[in-house]
């Protein structure tokens, strides 16, 4: 009888294309996929995948043992869902997901006092700059800066989070203002790399500075952030970060009639565990916790548009 876990290894070295990404999703050795392969393979009697230069390919037969085990493997996580849905404790672990740009100044803090109406609920926090997926129980629940449409999802727009164009006052001073009306020539952005999870920032400074040359890209708001205050150029931030961070300006934009400098905080849970009793529990507390912040995360529009030199 073929082994579960050998089909299950299959598959990651199948959608990663290496033994050592499969082993880094997997969280074990490279040297035990490999084995796991060959496994496999010995077992059916015929080779599933090719190395090749662009990575591991499946073979004929590795094509049709890849749909099969991807079927096997929707069977498996619909059980495994159920089985968690139906259990009652208020009790065990929580696995959350969501853009780095909210899990160290919002979605930690939030989560570090579930515990104390919630001792026994242990809350596993996931930064991750791309969506991790519920349906495959890489998470319980995600905190999203976009709304998925996938039809087993459960979403709910818990609060909006608004970002500004922000400089550091010596890049200011070498670079000059920014002339909107010239698409903001002769200055350097610091963008996101693309599918992140918070890239509508990076489609906004797009249309707001067009001829400005991009002088850096990452995927951490942390990152984006600390260059930028050193002179590296304008950045597009959230302003619940940026707007107390010494040694940055907010510098005053124009409206575009595409885009607005916001985007919405999305709760998402897959639907069979919507109901879970640890899982309802910190859906609400995330839920309760943003939304009481929503002044901070989303600053009133009659505040000054330009914020002045330090």
């Amino acid at each position: 009888m073929l082994d579960w876990d050998d089909l299950r290894y299959f598959l990651a070295i199948a959608r990663q294309g290496s033994l050592s990404e499969a082993a880094k999703q997997l969280h074990v050795a490279q040297s035990t996929v490999g084995r796991r392969l060959a496994s496999l393979e010995t077992s059916l009697g015929v080779r599933l995948l090719n190395r090749t230069p662009e990575g591991y390919l499946p073979t004929l037969a590795g094509g049709d043992v890849l749909r099969q085990a991807e079927r096997v493997e929707a069977e498996t996580l619909a059980l495994e869902r159920q089985v968690v849905g139906r259990d009652l404790r208020m009790a065990g672990h929580v696995r959350v997901t969501c853009a780095e740009t909210i899990a160290s100044n919002l979605v930690s803090p939030c989560l570090g006092t579930l515990h104390e109406t919630q001792p026994d609920i242990m809350i596993d926090l996931i930064p991750n700059p791309k969506e991790l997926s519920l349906s495959m129980r890489e998470a319980d629940i995600s905190v999203r800066l976009r709304q998925p449409d996938q039809h087993d999802l459960v979403v709910r727009r818990i609060g909006t989070l608004a970002f500004g164009l922000y400089a550091s006052p010596g890049y200011l001073e070498r670079h000059g203002e920014c002339d909107y009306d010239a698409g903001c020539a002769g200055h350097r952005l610091i963008t996101q790399l693309e599918g992140i999870q918070d890239a509508t920032q990076t489609d906004w400074l797009a249309e707001l500075a067009p001829r400005a040359r991009v002088g850096m890209q990452t995927s951490s708001h942390a990152a984006a952030l600390a260059a930028a205050k050193q002179g590296g150029g304008l950045a597009s931030l959230v302003r619940f970060c940026a707007d107390i961070e010494p040694g940055l300006v907010r510098l005053k934009t124009p409206p575009l009639p595409s885009l607005i400098p916001s985007t919405g905080i999305w709760l998402v849970v897959h639907k069979d565990n919507r109901q879970t009793p640890r899982i309802r529990a910190a859906l609400d507390h995330i839920t309760k916790w943003v939304r009481q912040r929503g002044d901070e995360l989303d600053p009133t529009q009659d505040e000054p548009e330009l914020a002045p030199r330090t």
